[in-house]
């Protein structure tokens, strides 16, 4: 195995099991909801192996000086929103099954977090999905409407004041050494921000020379692996997601659910893997119209994977896989190589925060299963012979996927990825 790509705080673990919380950590946390007892989630991680923790921490809205302090005190949740089909939008989609119904103090419970991550021996991630999704999933268009208030060429100087502010309040609260790193945004190249080049760099500069102890970047959802050399050197840890699509990808493609506006969604194909009870488009509705212009997920995704029978989706992918098998397992491989190549060049440590297939519906089964999981392991063990940092198990181990109930085989990756440090 390759030393890591570069030096890490003495203070930091030799290496970061992560588990991807991202915003679910607030918007499931009504009563009996799998967050609504954050320090038994944090216990229950802990006792899977993990030893940091990756979150939208919301950093705008708790301390972007936006004018938001009310709506952080008594944030309302609610999701995307009731269906007129019954239930609600996002039900069956992974990361947007938010029934709502509750409100909460977000900055009194990211403090509660912090807490309850310190006495279960956890560090943090601290990320924004500002730009990409978290306001969506408020009751109250103010968080959405003072993100995009903000000029596109200022707000990077917004996200960076506000993480510098966030950085000053953990450390006020006696956790600055929880904090294994801070990104200012997740997948700049899938949000609703510039490039990194330019403001990105010159706000980056910035926090390093304010705060040289704590590590800030930036994530790519999907980095240039074949152009690395036209990535920020102001990272200074390569935060790369590594996805590799493959069979998805070619069912994607011929259901067309992730375009919009398409004129004759859902497609021949698409309605062959629907439910026999699943609604027409009519009968399933829309949600507020902000909450679309909030995330970049489409409405035809959220139809689509609401609606779809996760048994066909899954026979489809099973059935078509062998022709996709060696070019995923070879892209996964070059990919993790390709990054954490250019992390080595630029003397920082490397991080795949996000991997390995691709977004599937909550109920589907194949990256949990066998084949899922070979690929998650084929990239844990390139990433581990790379000399990468930190990694995800996989995108959907954590307590909001039903892969977390696979506690076995989380317990013995994180245990392999712990061995390597």
């Amino acid at each position: 195995m390759s030393g890591l790509t570069g030096a890490v705080p003495a203070h930091l673990p030799p290496r970061l099991t992560i588990t991807l919380w991202d915003f679910s950590w607030y918007t499931r946390a009504g009563e009996g909801d799998v967050f609504a007892d954050l320090d038994a989630a944090c216990a229950r991680a802990a006792a899977l192996g993990y030893n940091t923790i990756r979150i939208c921490a919301a950093p705008v809205l708790l301390f972007g000086d936006l004018g938001l302090d009310d709506l952080a005190a008594d944030l309302p949740i609610e999701g995307m929103g009731p269906s007129p089909a019954g239930g609600y939008i996002g039900e069956r989609t992974r990361w947007y099954d938010v029934p709502g119904g509750y409100r909460l103090d977000l900055r009194a419970r990211f403090f509660a977090l912090l807490d309850a991550a310190a006495r279960h021996g956890l560090h943090l991630i601290l990320a924004s999905w500002e730009y990409q999704q978290s306001p969506a999933f408020a009751g109250d268009p103010r968080w959405y409407e003072a993100l995009h208030g903000v000029p596109l060429e200022r707000r990077y100087a917004v996200l960076a004041a506000a993480c510098e502010r966030m950085v000053e309040a953990v450390t006020d609260a006696g956790h600055r050494d929880r904090i294994a790193f801070v990104e200012l945004h997740n997948e700049v190249d899938f949000s609703l921000v510039p490039p990194v080049d330019g403001a990105g760099e010159a706000e980056l500069a910035r926090l390093r020379a304010a705060h040289p102890d704590v590590l800030f970047t930036a994530s790519y959802g999907k980095p240039p692996h074949l152009a690395m050399h036209t990535v920020s050197p102001a990272l200074q840890v390569a935060q790369f997601h590594v996805y590799s699509y493959g069979v998805l990808d070619a069912l994607q493609q011929q259901i067309d659910i992730r375009s919009e506006g398409t004129a004759d969604f859902p497609n021949p194909a698409l309605r062959a893997l629907l439910r026999d009870d699943a609604p027409t488009l009519a009968q399933y509705g829309r949600a507020a119209e902000w909450k679309y212009r909030a995330t970049v997920v489409t409405d035809q995704m959220l139809y689509g994977y609401d609606a779809l029978d996760a048994d066909k989706w899954d026979a489809w992918l099973y059935e078509h896989y062998a022709l996709y098998d060696v070019a995923m397992r070879r892209e996964i491989e070059s990919r993790v190589i390709a990054v954490a190549e250019w992390a080595r060049w630029r003397g920082v440590p490397a991080v795949v925060g996000e991997g390995w297939v691709g977004y599937t519906p909550l109920h589907g089964t194949f990256e949990e299963g066998p084949v899922g999981r070979a690929l998650a392991e084929h990239g844990i063990r390139a990433a581990l012979d790379a000399g990468v940092w930190g990694m995800v198990l996989c995108s959907n181990a954590a307590p909001h996927h039903p892969m977390w109930a696979d506690e076995r085989w989380q317990r013995r990756m994180n245990a392999e990825i712990l061995a390597a440090g």
